[in-house]
Order: C-alpha cells, then structure tokens, then sequence
C-alpha cells in the first residue's frame, strides 16, 4: 500500500456543487499524484539525422540522463566518434534541455585495448555493448569470438572499470528464438561471470524467469539487469491478438505470461540488481509494417506512465523511484540527479502517431488511453 509518509499524495477535497435547478452532488473526485527524483533511462536508441530530430524530445522531456546504444550504420566503434554521436544528439536537443547522453562503444573483434582506455580517458563513454553477431538491429558487425579475439579488451576492462552492456541471446539458427536468452546464459554470460568476476556486466532488456534467478545470484555490485517496459507490460499473445502486431515486434521477443510474472516481481521486490532501460527503438513506420519489419519498440512517450502502472499493480509504489532513479547511477557509480519529476493518476490518451515529412512513428500503446501521466516537478 502507498504509504502518506513516503509519497506525499495530494488528495482534491470532495466539492458538493449545487445547481439552482438540481441540488444534487455533481462531481467527487480523488486524484493521487507524487514526486520521484529524475529518472534515467539506462538502455536508449535515439538513431540519427531526421530520426533522432524527432525523437530525442520524447526522451529528454522525461529523463535526465540516458545509456545510448551504438549500433548506427556503421556503428559506433571508436571513441571519436562516439563523442561525434554525442555533439549530434546535443545539437537535436531543445535549447532548455539539461538531458545528458552517455555514450557507449560497439564491441567488435577488431576492438583494442587502448581504444578501452582512451573511452574511459574521454569522460563521455560510459559502456561498451557486446552485440553477438546477427542479433538485433544493426549488429552484424557485432562479436564473433568474445573469449578469443576480445579477451584482451575484457581484461582491459576490468582494469578501467568500464561496464560491459550485454545482448544477452544466441544466434545460432538451431537455437529456439524463445529460447535464445537462457542458452546464452548457460553457454557465453556463466562462463565470462567467472572468468572475469570483478567485470561489471549489464545483463540487458531481460525477459525470462532463467535471466532473473541468474542475475541474482551472481555477485552483488558486478551483475545487474535493466527492463524494459513491454517485457513487463506485455506477453508473447500481445504479437498476434486481433491479427499480426508489427509494432508489438521487438529482440529480445516477448515471452510467456510466466516470465512477464517473474520480471515484475524482480522490479517490485526493491532489489537493487534491476534497473529501468526503456529499449525505446523508434523505426518508421513503413520499416515496421512491412514482409520483413524492424524489431524494436518505441515506447520513450509512454515508458515512465507504463512502468508506474505496473509498481502501482504490484502495489509496490513504493518501490518505483529506486528503480527509476537509484538503481542505475548506483550501479555505475554516477551521483543520483537532484531534480523530480511528477507523477499524476490522471487519464491520457496515446497519439495513434507522431508524423513528420517523411514518416511515421508508432508510439507503443497507440491509441489507448494510459492512467499515469509524467510532468516536472
């Protein structure tokens, strides 16, 4: 239960309005709102030219800072360019925006020791992302052989104290697409656990029960996992009710109602291991409906509103702002942000879409209408 003392919910007082013509209670009505500190957002796509133009406002008008993803074509590989990205996003960003992008590297085979150093000497990489080769959008340049040609760059590391971000999933063609994270698990995350064991390791957008129980028994402070909304908002029916649902279409994909149950009870138990990582990945709208679409989710206008829906369905409220806010700097050894947000029990309606000259966007929720909605503080 919400408990006064921790969220200050402001509660309206019951007006009785009184109709010359009809003396009778017109309107009784309780709206519940609270402050949270700022969140960030711990795994991002902003894309870039016209796509990151219309989409970084979605992300800044409700985080402070945000993780971002580096699988551009090409993909971000060097440290230059990485703070290139970053004085592109800065320049799409509205003028009062104080929202910081911490950038990361694509690990590839061909990464060096010394480009891990001049990352962590240039103040603006945070991470370096493991995409196995074939996994997701835009990773085919991704590892092949992480305990071969990579070992040198994992030691490297661990020495400069920089955060391995992991896709957690497979790609071989013999592995069953639901069943790509647990394999990995077994066969690539447990064997680096342990021959690395003081490397920090992001276990991201989890989906399963197996992902869980692993991140919770792995060391305290070297293992976490960030969650996305669909994953605790929807399930594996969520891609076929009423038809195909292109926009429901994400890597890792959505699974059984048995995992959704387990992630949310990992998020709402106040553990510290679980942190808040949107995965908004906006395509346009033409890349999703399509013989071939685009896996990813842009959920960025809707992420804090879904994800306050589930903590309130958990009746765990409580337990939101570190998720949100704590977890994440925590874990990467960043000062929390000092500003707050709000949060207001009050009915919005999702846009079916946001259009621009050359496309659409189709936000996740589209057109439903959501019970939480985020503003400043």
């Amino acid at each position: 239960m919400l408990k006064a003392s921790f969220f200050p919910c402001k509660v309206t007082s019951l007006q009785f309005v009184t109709n010359r013509q009809q003396n009778h209670l017109k309107a009784a009505r309780t709206k519940m709102e609270f402050s949270i500190t700022e969140p960030d957002d711990w795994h991002l796509h902003l894309r870039d030219g016209e796509l990151l133009e219309a989409v970084v406002s979605h992300s800044s008008n409700h985080f402070g800072r945000a993780i971002i993803m580096p699988n551009l074509k090409p993909p971000v590989t060097k440290t230059v360019e990485a703070m290139a990205y970053r004085e592109s996003i800065l320049k799409a960003l509205p003028e009062t925006s104080s929202f910081t992008p911490l950038m990361t590297l694509y690990l590839t085979d061909t990464t060096t020791p010394h480009e891990i150093k001049l990352a962590r000497e240039s103040g603006v990489v945070f991470a370096v992302k493991l995409y196995p080769a074939g996994a997701t959008t835009n990773s085919q340049h991704g590892v092949t052989d992480l305990f071969g040609k990579c070992l040198p760059v994992l030691e490297e590391m661990v020495q400069q104290n920089m955060p391995l971000l992991v896709h957690g999933e497979v790609t071989s063609p013999e592995v069953d697409v639901f069943d790509r994270e647990k394999v990995f698990i077994d066969e690539v995350l447990s064997p680096l656990i342990r021959k690395f064991p003081r490397l920090k390791v992001v276990m991201e957008h989890i989906t399963t029960t197996d992902a869980v129980k692993f991140v919770e028994s792995c060391n305290d402070g070297f293992v976490a996992a960030t969650v996305t909304p669909q994953h605790l908002a929807l399930n594996r029916n969520s891609l076929f009710q009423g038809g195909l649902q292109p926009h429901n279409y994400c890597l890792p994909i959505l699974k059984r109602e048995t995992h959704r149950k387990a992630l949310v009870s990992a998020v709402t138990s106040g553990s510290k291991r679980f942190f808040i990582g949107t995965d908004s990945a906006p395509h346009e709208r033409r890349n999703k409906e399509c013989p071939c679409g685009c896996a990813g989710i842009f959920n960025a206008p809707v992420a804090l509103s879904a994800y306050a829906k589930v903590f309130e369905e958990a009746g765990a409220l409580d337990k939101l702002e570190a998720f949100t806010s704590f977890n994440g700097p925590d874990f990467y050894g960043l000062p929390r942000n000092t500003s707050k947000i709000k949060l207001t029990k009050t009915p919005w309606k999702v846009p079916a879409s946001y259009s621009y000259s050359w496309g659409d966007i189709i936000p996740m929720f589209a057109g439903e209408t959501l019970e939480w909605l985020p503003s400043p503080a």
